[in-house]
């Protein structure tokens, strides 16, 4: 594989979302590595951009046929990375990106050589901040948030494997737009 698939993992709340999608306008020369998922559409999604929405029939079904390069479960719906929509991405020598949870990340380091990866841990701070975050977002159930800070603790165990590390600690957002910029570029 010629690529470089990028991965964006960090605890929920850390902003990754908000960081892929500025680099994605920013750097136009890397693609994103699309999502299947099971959730409702949020407003402002479109079917097909950067999810597919997917019933969980269908769903269950691409994890039989062996479609996904990588799928988890978060907060009772399932998401999935379509092999499809990587692999002949490397293969042509692009860069790929991808915000995924640490689970998956786990499963792509299973399946594509550690030299085609590209990790970017995004870091927002201790768990009281995220926990601010998390509840500032949507509502949210004790239950949830419970479940969320045990995910919190492995996610923050998977730093080590990371080959940047990128602050996002409340304010710093134009900061870490910035660097995560660079690190994409330093690929090109």
């Amino acid at each position: 594989m010629r690529g470089r698939f990028v991965i964006v993992v960090g605890p929920s709340g850390a902003g990754k979302g908000t960081l892929v999608r500025y680099v994605l306008e920013a750097v136009p020369a890397i693609s994103y590595a699309q999502s299947f998922v099971t959730r409702g559409m949020r407003p402002g999604e479109v079917n097909g951009e950067m999810y597919h929405f997917v019933s969980q029939e269908e769903f269950d079904k691409k994890i039989q046929q062996g479609d996904f390069l990588e799928w988890a479960e978060f907060g009772g719906n399932y998401y999935g990375t379509a092999l499809s929509s990587v692999m002949p991405e490397l293969e042509k020598g692009n860069i790929i990106l991808k915000e995924v949870e640490v689970q998956g990340a786990r499963q792509i380091l299973e399946k594509i050589p550690r030299k085609s990866l590209f990790i970017i841990f995004i870091h927002a701070g201790s768990w009281g901040a995220l926990e601010k975050r998390i509840r500032g977002r949507a509502p949210i159930s004790e239950e949830e948030v419970a479940k969320r800070k045990g995910r919190y603790d492995d996610e923050m165990s998977f730093i080590q494997k990371a080959d940047v590390i990128i602050e996002n600690n409340d304010g710093s957002i134009e900061v870490a737009k910035k660097k995560i910029q660079e690190a994409v570029e330093s690929l090109l």
